[in-house]
């Protein structure tokens, strides 16, 4: 648990923490109950890097995908019989 507080911090998950905040500290001034949820979701993803804020929402494609796999067709070659 210490190393994913300490380690693996990055401009997104910086992100959802202080958004989070800003959505949480409000919500418990005022026991708003819905915004306490919603802000301490977004807190705790970049708290404890878990979800979107840990760059698990980024896929790369692992091969590169050319038109024939893309759409499924293939050329045709014909020859021409006599």
């Amino acid at each position: 648990m210490k190393e994913k507080l300490l380690t693996g911090w990055n401009f997104q998950r910086i992100l959802f923490l202080v958004f989070g905040a800003l959505i949480l500290f409000p919500a418990i001034k005022n026991f708003d109950w819905i915004s306490l949820v919603f802000g301490g979701y977004f807190f705790s993803m970049g708290l404890f890097a878990f979800g979107c804020a840990a760059g698990k929402c980024y896929n790369p494609r692992s091969e590169k995908i050319t038109d024939e796999k893309l759409n499924g067709i293939k050329e045709i070659t014909y020859e021409e019989i006599k």
